[in-house]
């Protein structure tokens, strides 16, 4: 990212988690708990779709453990872990400047604190992702990505694509993380979702898994 990116993304990422921070406990609450509602069903209905037309199951997801003010997943993790058919994973911080490594996670599986103090599992490095649930500040409704300014993410898709590993992506994030009417322009290393979840609805229209 090039310094006038850089000097906009601070200021820009300040006010973002101001907002989101100032969220009502009760509308986080409920806005948590829809996303949880519409990425399950979503996810069941685009299984169901991919075995009647014969394409392969969507089954490892990899998540986020929420921390700060994001979206609480972990209910929802709890759900797809218990099915035998799925596996879900988190991100683990191996080295900067490296791609995120994912590793299994279940409601049993221990976790500790990581590079940047975010719950990590304790668990056996899990299959390359079908599906990948990614954090996120801020968005365009192109599927653009404002992330915490690490990069993590986007050197660990551009690794995926790179490795030709097929995958979909989905940011989730409050519907206050909307930057259109900002002054944002994103670095030529981001790397554009599949779609965006919040709060408030898909932001970026759910992929069609079956298609």
């Amino acid at each position: 990212m090039n310094q006038n990116a850089q000097d906009t993304a601070v200021p820009l990422r300040k006010r973002l988690k101001q907002r989101r921070a100032a969220l009502p406990e009760s509308d986080r609450d409920r806005g948590a708990l829809l996303i949880r509602g519409r990425l399950y069903t979503w996810l069941a209905s685009q299984r169901t779709r991919r075995l009647e037309t014969g394409r392969p199951d969507v089954r490892h997801i990899a998540a986020f453990w929420a921390m700060d003010d994001e979206p609480a997943l972990e209910g929802l993790l709890r759900q797809w872990a218990e099915d035998e058919s799925l596996t879900v994973s988190l991100p683990v911080v191996t080295a900067p400047d490296s791609p995120l490594s994912f590793h299994l996670w279940t409601p049993d599986t221990p976790m500790q604190a990581g590079a940047y103090g975010i719950q990590e599992p304790d668990g056996p490095t899990a299959p390359a992702p079908d599906l990948i649930l990614v954090p996120t500040l801020g968005f365009t409704r192109q599927g653009d990505r404002l992330g915490y300014g690490g990069g993590y993410y986007d050197r660990t898709l551009a690794a995926l694509k790179a490795g030709g590993h097929a995958f979909t992506t989905i940011g989730i994030a409050w519907a206050c993380g909307d930057l259109s009417g900002e002054s944002y322009t994103p670095a030529p290393h981001d790397v554009r979702l599949d779609a965006i979840l919040t709060d408030k609805g898909w932001a970026l229209p759910a992929p069609d898994l079956s298609a």
